[in-house]
């Protein structure tokens, strides 16, 4: 069988194709953006990739295109598909009928965290002894891959709350029908699609509707926008993980470095180890993830001791560099709670050393300007922020930026954005570069400018 997807590009999308040609299928598909890694990797698995919308790609007549959710009415390929009568489906759709049917789903949700929660719980397992299957909106470092087809019974897959395509306005978890399921957190995003927060909670309760009462829910007892969702309706066990407060698992740092953690539960359950990540958010993200296990049959003990060899996700706060003593990093931060938790998280590890940032507000809802106020109350405690100001932004940016006062350097142009901070760094900065993008390889530039001017 032959499928064409359309916005292949995309983590997910090229996440499908990895798991259908995994399944013996035909894959080829189409993207407007064509660039690696996610080229590169689609290539290798023998996936031929069209650049461009144009209706002449649909001419090797496929059996069925799976449609991503960039796809508009209007676009050549998409009233071409619907013209000429082809067979199509949703991504997630498509994911829930080849290869999530009959097997036990651990889907994580949430507004922060997805990727890194369901990254460790993949992990977890695997080191369990299981072969599971996951698809991730990010690529763990463990597995080198975004998706994979495993051969046990669990599947881990990253639950987004973002519609699933043009034609299905739902939010794209409906489709998984998970047996345990992480809520993670709760805050209003994606204002592009959903209005309020309203909006998003009645999106979360359709999918509250859908778990068996044989299943889980592990909830962030902390939430106070979880707690409402719960109040709406639950029909299955509920186990709460928190750092601080009532929960019935409860995590914490032995030692002000943040090198080893602590995991108690209800029934006596406890351990402790080491871990290679840091910040408050991945300690919520990891009780969360260690307490899914347990209904695949994995102790905590052993969770906990799978942790110390989880080396992180690409684009999680990933230090790709060290140059003179400069550490710069990669982090797809781009919503106010979590780069004000990178912020505090690098606080801590690094006592004493200065963290400075570069910003890239790409996401819709920042560019209508809904985080305005909160994003300059997220950068406080930066050392030092350079902005870079897309041409769209929302016309009050500059003004909600001017608590920042002389912290503050916003640039229109990525290259001067990158050449004001080759002078400005120092030798024991944590550089972290903060986009749900790829920046216009203002990191790589920095990099290669100080390569060559600061290394001897």
């Amino acid at each position: 069988m032959h499928i064409h997807i359309l916005g292949i590009c995309g983590t997910f999308m090229g996440g499908i194709a990895a798991l259908a040609r995994a399944a013996g299928y035909r894959v080829t598909g189409c993207d407007g953006n064509v660039y690696p890694p996610m080229s590169t990797q689609l290539k290798k698995l023998g996936v031929e990739i069209h650049e461009g919308f144009d209706a002449a790609q649909l001419d090797v007549e496929p059996d069925c295109i799976v449609v991503g959710n960039v796809m508009s009415r209007g676009v050549e390929v998409v009233e071409a598909m619907l013209d000429r009568d082809i067979p199509y489906q949703s991504g997630p759709q498509w994911l829930a009928e080849n290869v999530l049917r009959g097997r036990h789903v651990f889907a994580v949700a949430g507004t922060h965290g997805k990727t890194t929660t369901a990254s460790i719980l993949a992990w977890i397992l695997q080191e369990a002894g299981y072969s599971t299957g996951f698809l991730i909106g990010g690529v763990p470092a463990n597995f080198g891959v975004s998706a994979r087809a495993g051969e046990s019974e669990f599947f881990v897959v990253e639950a987004d709350e973002y519609d699933t395509a043009f034609f299905d306005k739902r939010a794209k978890f409906v489709h998984y029908r998970p047996r345990t399921l992480i809520l993670n957190n709760l805050e209003f995003d994606h204002a592009d699609i959903y209005k309020d927060l309203d909006a998003i909670l009645w999106q979360f309760h359709q999918l509250m509707r859908m778990l068996p009462q044989r299943g889980r829910v592990i909830v962030n007892a902390a939430d106070k926008n979880l707690r409402t969702l719960i109040d709406m309706g639950c029909w299955t066990p509920v186990e709460t993980f928190a750092t601080q407060g009532k929960a019935d698992f409860k995590a914490s740092f032995l030692g002000a470095a943040e090198r080893r953690i602590r995991i108690r539960g209800p029934k006596g359950q406890a351990a402790e180890g080491r871990w290679q990540l840091g910040g408050l958010h991945n300690l919520e993200n990891a009780v969360a993830a260690i307490v899914a296990a347990q209904s695949a049959g994995v102790s905590v003990e052993r969770a906990v001791n799978a942790l110390a060899s989880f080396e992180g996700v690409r684009r999680r706060m990933e230090r790709t560099a060290t140059v003179a003593d400069i550490a710069i990093y990669d982090d797809f931060a781009h919503h106010p709670t979590a780069i004000r938790r990178t912020i505090e998280a690098l606080r801590k590890r690094y006592p004493g050393q200065r963290v400075v940032v570069a910003v890239e507000p790409r996401s819709n809802t920042m560019k209508l300007g809904v985080h305005n106020k909160q994003l300059a109350e997220s950068l406080q405690d930066a050392d030092l922020i350079w902005m870079y100001r897309p041409a769209d932004m929302d016309d009050d940016f500059e003004e909600a930026l001017a608590p920042l006062s002389s912290k503050l350097r916003l640039f229109d142009d990525r290259d001067k954005l990158v050449n004001d901070m080759s002078t400005r760094v120092l030798s024991g900065d944590q550089v972290v570069f903060m986009s749900n993008g790829g920046f216009g390889g203002a990191r790589q530039t920095l990099t290669a400018v100080l390569q060559r001017t600061r290394v001897k």
